[in-house]
This record gives C-alpha cells, structure tokens and sequence, in this order.
C-alpha cells in the first residue's frame, strides 16, 4: 500500500497554490508553508531534475547542484517512471520560451 492511499490529499492546498499570479506571491507563500531547509531540498530537485531533462550526467549534476548521488538517482527514478510532472512543467516552459 503507497502513502497516498492511506491519506487523502489536501487538494485545498493545490487550489491555493494555483491561486497564485505572481513570483513573489509564489515565493511569499512557500516561505510561509515551509521550512528553509524543506524548500532547500525541493529546489534542489528541481535543479537536478531540470539537468537531467538536459541530458546532464551525473557527475556533473553533483558538482553543480551539489546534491548526492542518491538524490539524483531518485530525482531520475520519478522522472523516468514518475507520474509525468516533471515532464508537464519543463513542456510548459519549454514552449514559454518560444
């Protein structure tokens, strides 16, 4: 049994999250919802998971972001067999840049 099936999400937070117009209202709010280490290591993710998406290898992913071999591999498990968000967001940005 995965850890979504024993608790139902809190989709209220989601809504909040997309109620949000600006960087800095983004920002403000994660702020308040989350420690500096919790948004540390959401961000960092990210980063790998962006190299990753360019075709980085991990070598250098870990001199760049400075995260261990074992977050970059699990930042790569869910980009490979994730649920696809990754991919959602780097298409959108993708075609923002166009």
């Amino acid at each position: 049994m995965n850890k979504q099936a024993r608790k139902p999400r809190n989709e209220k937070m989601y809504e909040a999250i997309l109620s949000l117009k600006t960087m800095d209202e983004c920002m403000r709010f994660f702020d308040d919802l989350c420690t500096v280490s919790e948004l540390m290591a959401m961000e960092q993710r990210y980063q790998v998971a962006s190299c990753l998406n360019d075709g980085m290898i991990y070598n250098d992913i870990l001199a760049q972001t400075g995260a261990s071999s074992a977050t970059i591999s699990r930042v790569n498990r869910s980009l490979q067999y994730g649920k696809g968000g990754y991919a959602v967001v780097f298409e959108r940005l993708k075609e923002q840049e166009t």
